[in-house]
């Protein structure tokens, strides 16, 4: 009989190598599929015409024709909601009409009307009754108010006006108590018993040096006479 030949030993795994850990087999990651975010449609707006503006220009700024009329003007400097309501009402459009629904010829009115508020608004309505350089009741908006204001506060300055002084020294100017609020400089922060503790210390210094000055000076060693 041919001899029997021995079946191979199966090899074993090679030992990993001390102080390394077995590497563990990766999984495949799936390929994620970035989606592109979609662009959201606007809103639609109910009761908008054909002409539709949604941005109104008026006095040098942008106004938002979404909203009414009266909460629109408001983004003008100088116009707040009393003085856009009367505004409406003086030109004769609805206040809660969306601005963008106004034919150019009404936004044309507001606008001429606004230039015009001191004629057709009372004196306390406005907010520069008689203007000292005019004498004429005027209401400031858009950037000539924000002019107005600093030629006013220069005026102060020239004529050294209380006011004016206030203005220039960076201080209060409406009469606002500064002891507690409003302090600058190097004294914020300063408490009152470490500021009568400062005062009591130079008083002692002061003390002590007019006791050095008032000392008189030492009288002079009589002479010895001489014995014959």
């Amino acid at each position: 009989m041919p001899e029997d030949e021995e079946a191979p030993e199966p090899e074993a795994p090679p030992s990993p190598a001390e102080g390394k850990k077995p590497e563990k087999p990766k999984k495949e990651k799936k390929e994620e599929k970035a989606e592109e975010p979609k662009a959201k449609a606007p809103k639609k707006l109910e009761g908008v015409k054909e002409d539709f503006r949604y941005i109104v220009r008026m006095a040098n700024t942008d106004l938002d024709g979404t909203r009414s009329v009266a909460y629109a003007l408001t983004a003008i400097d100088g116009v707040g909601i009393r003085v856009a309501e009367a505004l409406a009402d003086t030109v004769g459009v609805s206040r809660t009409e969306r601005l963008g629904n106004l034919s150019e010829v009404q936004t044309d009115q507001i606008e001429a009307t606004l230039g015009k508020l001191g004629e057709s608004f009372p004196e306390w309505m406005v907010n520069r009754p008689r203007d000292w350089e005019t004498g004429l009741d005027l209401h400031a908006y858009g950037a000539e108010g924000n002019l107005r204001v600093r030629d006013d506060i220069n005026r102060m300055k020239m004529i050294r006006s209380y006011k004016g002084v206030r203005h220039e020294t960076g201080q209060k100017v409406r009469g606002q108590r500064t002891r507690s609020n409003g302090r600058t400089g190097l004294t914020v922060g300063v408490t009152k018993k470490a500021a009568l503790a400062a005062q009591a210390a130079k008083k002692e210094e002061e003390g002590g040096k007019a006791k050095k000055e008032e000392k008189p000076a030492a009288a002079p060693a009589p002479k010895e006479e001489k014995k014959e």
